[in-house]
């Protein structure tokens, strides 16, 4: 990648980055804060490439679930790192598919992962932050005005599910309790 592209990027993942810890504060479902941890981010790393290959599948048809599903699993590897790290460090991506694969992962985090009864007002909540966090996405992509299905393209969605894991990451600490604390 060039370094104009590079950066145009850079900044298109900051002024997401912004902008969507401005709406889930906006819903007191953070405070303000980017909350991640090194082991959590290390996942996304190690899970990237396999989800984007489930994403870029999906975009077209459901840009929704290809980038919402990136918060959920977010927020199911934070679950496993503040529950019993030792245990899941070492799961695998697959591990976090549903019955039907990628499908639905969302109810598996939910239900499974999370412990969240698919009706129940937490899960309501969660799903609904997570569908508003996809929707400000789409807009600011095509506020951005990158063109579909271009080697760009691509690289936004990168960037935007990466973002999005983030995003589920630092929901699941703030709900779990987690706060950063000057030293």
């Amino acid at each position: 990648m060039e370094d104009g592209r590079t950066a145009t990027y850079d900044r298109f993942e900051a002024s997401l980055r912004r902008e969507l810890i401005k709406l889930c504060t906006e819903f007191e479902m953070m405070n303000g804060q980017l909350l991640r941890s090194d082991d959590i981010d290390a996942k996304w790393d190690e899970f990237a490439r396999d989800y984007m290959i489930d994403a870029v599948h999906e975009f077209n048809e459901y840009p929704e679930v290809a980038l919402a599903w990136a918060a959920y699993l977010g927020m199911g590897i934070t679950r496993h790192w503040d529950g019993n790290w030792r245990m899941h460090a070492s799961d695998t991506y697959v591990s976090y598919y549903g019955r039907r694969g990628f499908d639905d992962m969302d109810d598996h985090i939910m239900r499974d992962v999370l412990g969240y009864a698919l009706d129940s007002k937490e899960a309501s909540e969660i799903s609904s932050m997570l569908s508003r966090c996809a929707q400000l996405v789409l807009t600011l992509i095509r506020r951005e005005g990158f063109e579909s299905q271009s080697v760009e393209a691509y690289y936004v969605l990168i960037r935007s599910t990466k973002v999005m894991f983030q995003i589920g990451q630092s929901l699941e600490l703030y709900r779990l309790g987690y706060s950063f604390q000057p030293l």
